[in-house]
């Protein structure tokens, strides 16, 4: 019998079939601070969250490269989370 694979992405991508890739458009994409987002995961590895926070509300605390640092309510907890401007919304 052949063993499951127990790689980074197993499992994990299979929930994004489907998803549209992205457009040059959202790929060059900028955000203020304080802009309020929703996390939208996109058929594109890069920048990509854990889909935990997949449709959470968040708030753009900083620019980190091309990347944003985003402050999301986890129950009674802030949890900051780095995510991709391809896979973020404006709300």
């Amino acid at each position: 019998m052949v063993k499951a694979s127990k790689g980074a992405f197993n499992r994990r991508t299979r929930k994004l079939k489907g998803k549209s890739v992205a457009s040059v458009a959202k790929l060059v994409r900028t955000f203020k601070v304080g802009d309020k987002v929703i996390i939208a995961p996109r058929a594109r590895t890069k920048g990509l969250p854990h889909l935990r926070y997949a449709s959470r509300h968040g708030i753009i605390k900083e620019a980190r490269g091309k990347a944003y640092m985003v402050e999301v309510g986890d129950f009674n907890k802030r949890k900051t989370v780095v995510v991709g401007s391809v896979h973020l919304k404006l709300v």
